[in-house]
């Protein structure tokens, strides 16, 4: 599904980017191209093929 240009509610959350947590925001995002994926099965066996594909 694609979202291209929807503005996201009020966030606040960890993301784990260059080999350490950082905090990331919807204000941290503002004026950036972003993806964000949810992934409900996280930490499951489908994760780490899930990952890969958005990856690609």
């Amino acid at each position: 599904m694609s979202l291209i240009n929807t503005q996201v509610q009020p966030f606040k959350t960890q993301a784990f980017h260059n080999g350490k947590f950082i905090d990331v925001s919807d204000e941290s995002l503002k004026g950036k191209w972003s993806v964000l994926i949810f992934m409900p099965a996280a930490f499951t066996f489908n994760c780490p093929t899930e990952v890969e594909d958005a990856a690609d």
